[in-house]
């Protein structure tokens, strides 16, 4: 029996607690301790049943509670108190980067498969999440005008429990997003918005709920909805779940529904930032809406569309990248590439390395690098690897010069800073380091703060760690009918004053949590040693169908169990944000050893961090970046090596982990000769938070972004579409006459004034002649292309110079000059090439053209 009509029952707030409305309707609660802390002294218990949902947690108050507080004196003052404070953080609207809000609304829109911004809101899996929600919320602080969009998951990633063998189970947990900070966008009507769009040749129906973070508005679209087939109900039910073609369409709606849903809400952004490659899509619709909008060129709309658009790449590992067979595409894709005016060739060729094979699969990264002229990775070692992934993309470019920047990313430090810890910042670097885009000058007020405060308050965070971890253990037994005996041994576990070492992640076998495993006897003479106790906490989750990722835990939660570790060697089931943030707030230190150059980034450390916890990592990610070589910030495994071997490899790093923990870790935190506390310990807490604070936070990364990427992506939008699109009109004429003539140029008789030996500091004179036909001079660059040579004779690294037209020759070749200055000693090398120019190319690069002087020597004059 189906009802006639649903409706929803919910208490009656006091107008005085109206506030309390307002502050749970916004995910601003969640990096904001003192909201949080509000709202649980109402009811602990029913806090903690809620997830730490506060929209949840009011609507499950006893109404007697409600009318009680509306009386309370006390309790209305702090209100009032919070609620202005919650006020005047919104009514910030100034954005410090030059990105002037327009008057349709945001100019950037962000858009990524998961956000993890808070634990009531489960709409992400693991670290790229967790990243857009960092993002948003240093956004929000910053006053970037900038909006999210996403989907809105029934069922979001899946809980993680363990049967008594230690194998990994699933399950998935329905959201009502009713019970949400959520609130669903009306349309003109006051009637929820309902967005419709042609998928497969059918309409495709959605609405879309939205949740502030902060001052950022984030869109999710939902396609639970009546007037949707059952099976297109279940399109947004499970982030990353069903098959290939449940993903195709998951990003289809991203991606082109994005854009779908931007234009049915009246916003219009200039500029698009592709958090990975699933909303790749996004750039086409954008092109799509060009040419039916403006009857721009197929050509026009991807200039335009690629000069405003961002992409960031996550992953290392080609795997990793979303491939679709041809046939999969074709199912969804024939008929847009006809509504785009191309070949379904054509159409196929703008997601393959080789743009002739008709095998290739269509590849997501590949789209959307080719449709943004700022492509990044995440870390500047995952900017080479992504340069070396990629190369096939632009096959006549150098390594170095393939279009691929970094941007290393950074966690939003108010959401990850324990509530102690943010009251010591609060003391010694003053309140606005929360919100400060100056985060060098924050920085530095970290040495400010006295060794023993700090060291004090990360005990008490230490100590609140092992509170949590005993209550979850227990939590975790009784959930599998655990016996008594079992109960009390869980209430023991861990030593509140001992060394302890976090590793939490996802349990991929190339993060290699079983790297700790290698030399089982080592490690049990850590763990039982009564003089200098070392303890160790896991978390973590593999993926439903990685059986490997799955015994991994299985292997590791039998050594926690064994009689020898049972006492100091947990592992936490259903690793999240909650789970996440007592670990990287209490332990001592933060292990993460992936084998080199599989981790992107890894963002744990960096949370780490932020609460004075030493890393010990492998030079991997940030931390290839972030470590020194006289550990003063953390210690290093290995040498940044990288072997062929995977177990050999294997082996070697384990002994060093050993190693170091054996002789440098332990000692130094169990060396009180100076005091009652490890004095050289915490110096090098002090200066990894002195050091690394200013540079691996969100507010950091996000100023990157707006500097390097939006603004010029913003900027390229008004200048190709100022007096009704002519620029990019005439940019894409100038592209296709650049492609005809391209063929066309030489290079002959490259010259240099110099011998063979030439000192540090000189200048390197070259002359080259150019023939130019069918283009002029003013269309090309000519460069010279110069820099060490490795062992093999090739380019180790480059520079280049610009080089100019002085005369003409007899039979119209144009004589080119130029200096180049190497500024180091060593064998070098240098050759000339031209690249395409022109005042609206964002990047010369982009175009994949270029011409390289020919392989025989240059003629040495004098």
């Amino acid at each position: 029996m189906q009802p006639l009509h649903v409706y929803t029952v919910v208490p009656k707030l006091p107008e005085k607690l109206l506030p309390l409305k307002t502050l749970a309707s916004n995910l601003y609660f969640s990096w904001q301790h003192e909201i949080e802390e509000f709202f649980a002294q109402i009811d602990r218990e029913l806090w903690e049943k809620s997830e730490h949902n506060p929209v949840w947690f009011l609507n499950h108050l006893p109404q007697s509670t409600l009318e009680e507080l509306g009386e309370d004196e006390f309790f209305l003052d702090r209100l009032s108190t919070i609620a202005a404070g919650f006020e005047k953080y919104l009514s910030k609207r100034s954005p410090m980067t030059g990105l002037d809000a327009l008057e349709s609304g945001p100019v950037v829109a962000y858009f990524s498969a998961e956000y993890g911004i808070a634990q009531c809101l489960p709409v992400y899996s693991g670290g790229l999440g967790v990243l857009a929600g960092d993002h948003l919320k240093s956004a929000s602080d910053l006053n970037i005008p900038l909006v999210g969009i996403g989907l809105c998951y029934q069922r979001g990633f899946f809980r993680q429990y363990l049967t008594h063998d230690g194998w990994q189970q699933e399950r998935y947990q329905a959201n009502d997003f009713e019970q949400m900070p959520l609130s669903a966008v009306l349309d003109e009507d006051g009637l929820p918005l309902k967005v419709r769009f042609q998928m497969q040749g059918s309409p495709l129906y959605f609405r879309v709920w939205r949740a502030d973070v902060g001052r950022v508005p984030l869109f999710l679209m939902d396609t639970n909805i009546s007037e949707n087939t059952p099976e297109r109900r279940e399109l947004t039910s499970q982030l990353y779940g069903g098959d290939l073609e449940m993903r195709l369409m998951q990003e289809y709606l991203l991606g082109i529904g994005g854009i779908k849903a931007l234009e049915a809400m009246g916003l219009s952004p200039r500029v698009i930032h592709m958090n990975e490659g699933h909303s790749a899509f996004a750039g086409l619709e954008r092109i799509r809406v060009l040419m039916e909008d403006r009857h721009l060129s197929f050509e026009a709309a991807l200039e335009l569309v690629a000069q405003s658009s961002v992409f960031t790449t996550h992953t290392p590992v080609p795997a990793g990248n979303d491939r679709f067979s041809p046939e999969l595409m074709a199912k969804y894709f024939q008929e847009y590439s006809a509504d785009l005016g191309l070949s379904w060739k054509v159409f196929l060729a703008l997601g393959r390395e080789n743009t002739r094979d008709d095998a290739e699969h269509f590849c997501m990264t590949i789209l959307a690098l080719r449709l943004s002229r700022f492509n990044n990775g995440v870390s500047r070692l995952h900017g080479k690897v992504s340069r070396k992934m990629w190369a096939n993309v632009w096959p006549q470019y150098p390594e170095e010069d393939v279009p691929i920047t970094w941007v290393t990313n950074g966690i939003h430090f108010p959401t990850w800073v324990a509530p102690e810890m943010s009251v010591l910042y609060d003391r010694f670097l003053g309140q606005s380091w929360r919100e400060d885009p100056d985060c060098e000058r924050v920085g530095e007020k970290f040495g400010s703060i006295p060794d023993i405060e700090l060291w004090r308050a990360h005990e008490r965070l230490r100590e609140r760690l092992v509170d949590f971890v005993r209550r979850r253990l227990q939590q975790q037994i009784i959930s599998r009918g655990g016996r008594s005996w079992e109960l009390e041994a869980a209430d023991n576990v861990l030593n509140p004053e001992a060394l302890t070492i976090g590793f939490a992640r996802r349990f991929a076998s190339y993060k290699r949590a079983y790297l700790l495993l290698k030399d089982d006897d080592r490690l049990k003479r850590l763990v039982t040693d009564p003089a200098r106790p070392v303890q160790f906490i896991f978390a973590g989750k593999a993926h439903p169908r990685d059986n490997e990722g799955k015994k991994i835990i299985q292997e590791l939660i039998s050594l926690c169990q064994s009689p020898e570790s049972r006492a100091s060697m947990v592992f936490l089931e259903d690793y999240d944000m909650q789970v996440a943030r007592y670990l990287v707030q209490g332990c001592d230190i933060w292990l993460n050893n992936p084998r080199r150059p599989l981790e992107a980034c890894g963002t744990s450390g960096m949370k780490a961090m932020a609460n004075g916890v030493l890393n010990l990592s492998t030079l991997d990610g940030w931390w290839d970046e972030a470590w020194s070589p006289d550990n003063s910030v953390g210690w290093a495994i290995g040498n940044a090596e990288e072997y062929d071997d995977v177990e050999y490899q294997d082996f070697v790093e384990s002994q060093t982990l050993y190693n170091i923990l054996e002789k440098d870790v332990i000692p130094l935190f169990y060396d009180r000769v100076q005091g009652s506390f490890p004095r050289r310990w915490v110096q090098k807490m002090k200066q990894a938070l002195k050091t690394l604070g200013p540079v691996f936070n969100g507010h950091r990364m996000v100023e990157e972004y707006s500097k390097r990427a939006y603004l010029p992506a913003n900027i390229s939008y008004g200048k190709l579409s100022a007096g009704g699109y002519r620029p990019v009109m005439d940019l894409a004429d100038w592209r296709m006459n650049l492609l005809t003539h391209w063929g066309g140029l030489d290079i002959r008789n490259v010259q240099c004034v110099t011998a063979h030996e030439m000192f540090v500091g000189e200048n390197l004179e070259v002359s080259a002649e150019v023939k130019v036909e069918g283009l002029g001079i003013q269309d090309i660059r000519v460069e010279i292309y110069t820099g060490p040579l490795d062992h093999t004779g090739k380019f180790a690294n480059r520079s280049t110079f610009a080089m100019s037209p002085d005369e003409r020759t007899a039979d119209g070749w144009y004589i080119y000059r130029g200096k180049a200055m190497p500024m180091a000693t060593g064998k070098f090398g240098f050759t000339v090439r031209i690249l395409p120019h022109h005042p609206l190319l964002r990047d010369a690069h982009s175009l994949g053209l270029i011409f390289w002087a020919d392989n025989p020597g240059p003629k040495l004059q004098g």
